[in-house]
């Protein structure tokens, strides 16, 4: 599976890859630490020690700093990470079985 292709992994996968070098407030990292279960469920690998205790809030505080509409981006941002969440979880699901 190319993970490059599932719908919002432009923010996503940088995100995993923040948390993986230490870095937990930006955009990418706070949705992966909203989403951390379901990622990790899913198989990708989320390492926990650098999740935001309360990725919600961080991430519509450090919007609401950068943009006049930090209420319609945070819901934007929150259908991508579902979008790319509920993408990987079908892959996973339903990966094919190669028999003989």
């Amino acid at each position: 599976m190319n993970l490059n292709e599932l719908p919002g992994s432009e923010i996503i996968l940088p995100g995993v890859r923040d948390l993986h070098s230490g870095e937990s407030n930006t955009i990418g990292a706070l949705l992966v630490a909203i989403a951390a279960g379901r990622l990790t469920e899913a198989g990708l690998d989320i390492p926990k020690d650098h999740l935001a205790p309360e990725p919600e809030l961080t991430l519509y505080a450090l919007l609401q700093d950068e943009r006049d509409d930090a209420y319609a981006y945070y819901n934007a941002l929150l259908n991508l990470l579902n979008s790319f969440c509920n993408a990987l979880e079908l892959n996973y699901k339903y990966k094919p079985i190669r028999l003989g």
